[in-house]
């Protein structure tokens, strides 16, 4: 009995220490990321302040929107290189514990989100779907680095939704530049349209579903899924009214192009001929 006695009084004496090793432990890990924030969001901040100082001739959101295609730049071609090949594969390991590459690519977003949401309501300049998109994002990426997985398919949404980011900001400063109603600007729109329709849509809508077969994700992160996804579709239709609405505008551009082309070359028929009519009929 005293040795049970004894045994008990070191394991109790040895449990308190061990418990709060993890406590501190989870502690010092939240610390950490937060840290990764916050410093994520001074960077950002950093750049928006200095390029307001380089181009003071320019508004605020020209250099927002710089700030915002640096951002879509870099987040893709670092979401690009986990998803193909640092891994795992988001289709076939959804709700896999985090990697370290993920963790500072997401925490590098968050602070970008937290910036631009900040910006957004601070200048009204945008509208409650925007808002609402920026909202889920920043909750998402909170909820896997809280969750500590599930950063593999949330990688593959921010690459899927900042692939057409740069070509969203290439239109806005064409359209400032006074250079949108041009064939760059076609181009644009047609490579923004398609890649949002192709991956954003398309793309998606396979990667929701392995979301949603999986048994590894939480409820709460498919539930995160289905409304980004519904985010989606709800930009998709303003963006499909806008490319037909360009569309008519092109046809009808074309047709009266056609049109005057056509009547020039009858009236030039006409006069290049009756010059010669006339000295015949006054020799006749």
């Amino acid at each position: 009995m005293k040795i049970i006695h004894k045994l008990t009084q070191c394991c109790f004496l040895r449990v308190p220490p061990l418990f709060f090793w993890f406590r501190s432990f989870h502690h010092r890990m939240a610390l950490a990321l937060c840290l990764q924030v916050l410093c994520s969001l001074g960077g950002w901040l950093s750049l928006y302040i200095s390029l307001c100082r380089l181009t003071k001739h320019r508004s605020y959101e020209w250099s927002c929107r710089l700030v915002t295609f640096t951002h879509g730049v870099l987040s893709i071609g670092l979401s690009a290189y986990i998803g193909f090949i640092d891994g795992p594969w988001p289709f076939t390991h959804p709700g896999s514990p985090n990697t370290p590459l993920q963790v500072h690519v997401l925490c590098l977003t968050l602070g970008y989100f937290i910036f631009d949401l900040g910006w957004c309501i601070y200048f009204q300049s945008e509208g409650a779907l925007m808002l609402a998109h920026h909202t889920l994002s920043i909750l998402g990426i909170i909820m896997a680095l809280v969750l500590g997985e599930s950063g593999t398919e949330v990688n593959a949404v921010l690459f899927g939704s900042e692939i057409t980011n740069p070509l969203l900001q290439m239109r806005w400063f064409l359209r400032e530049t006074g250079h949108y109603h041009s064939f760059t600007g076609d181009v644009v729109d047609f490579l923004f349209v398609a890649l949002f329709t192709g991956v954003r849509i398309g793309v998606g809508a396979r990667l929701l579903y392995c979301e949603m077969v999986s048994p590894k994700p939480k409820w709460f992160v498919k539930v995160g899924g289905v409304a980004m996804y519904a985010v989606s579709w709800c930009f998709m239709v303003s963006i499909w009214r806008f490319a037909w609405r360009k569309s008519i505008k092109k046809y009808h551009a074309w047709r009266s192009r056609r049109s005057e082309e056509w009547q020039r070359k009858c009236n030039g028929h006409v006069k290049t001929h009756s010059p010669r009519l006339a000295p015949d009929n006054g020799l006749g």
